[in-house]
Order: structure tokens, then C-alpha cells, then sequence
């Protein structure tokens, strides 16, 4: 069994790439993507055709219900499923996503957790009712660590949280003494690199066609059947369209802001990525097509 990771910004063509390749090299493909992850989120999500999901069994996708929460343990979760069925198969894997930090996670490894006791999730659970004197309480017994944590952060507060009240001991002790360990080893990494102007376009584009195909209803009917305060209500494409629904802006200004706020997260994505990898290789779709395909034979 043989191993891809494909990034890039948002829009830059990963999954078209990561669809060709699987088709070509008996592969199963992995998402690793927020939002794509929940069932019901179509549209916004920009996640593959029910077409494309039929020609290749993809993992990461239509996984949660959109008022549950994905976080690296979801994928992780996702990863070990599609390992354990390409090595029964004898396929190959490819992942494909925008989330890297989650792919990150999983490269670099993770540091084991305790096995919570029942009183600590209870105590955890009771605590977290006021989060941010949960962060006063980390703060005291692990300043240094807190300080990258944001009061409002309630997942890794509540993350700290229990592993303090079930240690007794500074998370950041607790991870030194229990190294992290990769989830995913023998993955090469690819990106693709597309021209600005270019991604732009390409992001316009797929706003007016998002928009064309149903966004608004989407997100209305989303609203209807979840509210507003789950996490996947607030991502870029969802945001935007309960501003307009609220009156807040028009028809064409909401369908800018989306196309705005989705070049910034590329940016970002575009950022991550380059300090984060080690990249095998890097350059635009087709020049990475025959790359790619000597990780797979």
C-alpha cells in the first residue's frame, strides 16, 4: 500500500487532481476538510458531486451531523478506517484537504491522553460551565502553556482541563513526559501552487455558481433544523448568508464578502502550509499529475 497527501489553498484544484489519481492507482481518497465532513453542508462546503463520490469510496466525508463537532480525532478515526480497508483491498490512499493542521497532527503524531475517570469528566463537564475561569485555573498551574490559549478557546480548555484533573499535573508536563506519536508515517507531500489572480477568478467563479445552485436555501434550511450556535455554522459561506438572510447585506454584497473572506482563508492556507511541510514536491496541477504518479506505482 502506498500513501499521497495532497494540499493547497481552497480552490487551487486538490480534489480534481486527487480524483484522477485514485482513479488511475486503485486508491481510496480521504478528506480532510471541516466542512465537507458534515452531512447536509453541500454547497457550502464545496465538496465533491454525488458523480464524484461514486467513482472513488472517499472517507472524511458525510461523516457528523452539522451540530456535532469535528476535531483531529475525528480524522484520526477517519484515517484508521481507510488504512484498515485499503490494506484488505489492497489499495493505495490518497488524502486530500484544506485543513492541513489536521494532517499536520497527524504526521507529526499526538501525545496519548489519560484514560479519564468518570468523576473527572463529571467535574470537567461542571467546570466548563464558566470557561473562562477554567483558562484562570490552567493559567495558575501552567502559565507559560496558557498563554498561547485564548479565554474563549472552550476545546482546548476543556482538552487541558481534564488532563489536569486527572493527572494533577501541568498539561505541558504531562505532554513532555509522553512524546507525541505519528499517526500517518511513508506519506509523501504534495502541493499545489496556483497563480493569485488566477485563484481569485477561480474563487469568484465558484461563489457564483455556489449561489446559483442553491446556497441560500442551504443555509436556510441549516439554520431551520440546527440554529446558529454550532461550530459549522460559522464558517466562511454560512456566515455570509445569515448576515443577508438578517437584512444586514444585500444579494451582491454577501456573494462579494464570501469571495473576500475565502481568498483571505487561502492566504492563510497558502502561509500554513509553507512553513509547516516538507514538501516532496510542489508546483501547479499539471505539473504535479506525473509527479504524483510515481508516489503511487
Amino acid at each position: 500500500m502506498k500513501q499521497l497527501a495532497i494540499i493547497g489553498s481552497t480552490a487551487s484544484g486538490k480534489s480534481d487532481l486527487a480524483l484522477a489519481l485514485a482513479q488511475e492507482h486503485n486508491a481510496l481518497i480521504l478528506s480532510i476538510d471541516s466542512l465537507s465532513i458534515y452531512r447536509e453542508i453541500d454547497i457550502a462546503s464545496a465538496k465533491p458531486s454525488q458523480d464524484e463520490l461514486s467513482l472513488v469510496p472517499h472517507f472524511g466525508i458525510n461523516r457528523l451531523c452539522p451540530n456535532e463537532a469535528a476535531s483531529v480525532i475525528t480524522f484520526i478515526d477517519e484515517y484508521h478506517a481507510i488504512h484498515k480497508q485499503a490494506l484488505n483491498e489492497g489499495k493505495n490512499i490518497v488524502i486530500v484537504g484544506g485543513s492541513s493542521f489536521y494532517l499536520k497532527s497527524m504526521i507529526e503524531g499526538l501525545s496519548p491522553i489519560p484514560n479519564y475517570s468518570h468523576a473527572t469528566l463529571e467535574k470537567a463537564k461542571s467546570m466548563l460551565e464558566n470557561p473562562k475561569e477554567c483558562h484562570r485555573l490552567l493559567s495558575s498551574v501552567d502559565p507559560k502553556n496558557m498563554e498561547k490559549i485564548a479565554p474563549s478557546d472552550r476545546y482546548r480548555i476543556e482538552k487541558l482541563l481534564l488532563i489536569y484533573l486527572e493527572t494533577l499535573e501541568a498539561p505541558s508536563q504531562w505532554f513532555k513526559a509522553h512524546s507525541p506519536q505519528p499517526i500517518i508515517t511513508d506519506c509523501p507531500v504534495v502541493e499545489i501552487k496556483i497563480d493569485r489572480d488566477l485563484l481569485r477568478r477561480r474563487i469568484a467563479k465558484r461563489t457564483s455558481t455556489m449561489i446559483q445552485q442553491g446556497l441560500i436555501d442551504e443555509v436556510s434550511e441549516l439554520e431551520r433544523l440546527y440554529g446558529r450556535a454550532p461550530n459549522s455554522m460559522k464558517a466562511i459561506g454560512i456566515i455570509e448568508v445569515l448576515d443577508y438572510l438578517d437584512g444586514k447585506t444585500s444579494k451582491e454584497e454577501m456573494e462579494t464578502r464570501i469571495s473576500i473572506h475565502t481568498a483571505q482563508l487561502a492566504k492563510r492556507q497558502q502561509t500554513f502550509n509553507a512553513h509547516q511541510f516538507s514538501l516532496s514536491a510542489s508546483g501547479s496541477a499539471d505539473e504535479l499529475l506525473p509527479i504524483a504518479r510515481t508516489y503511487l506505482k
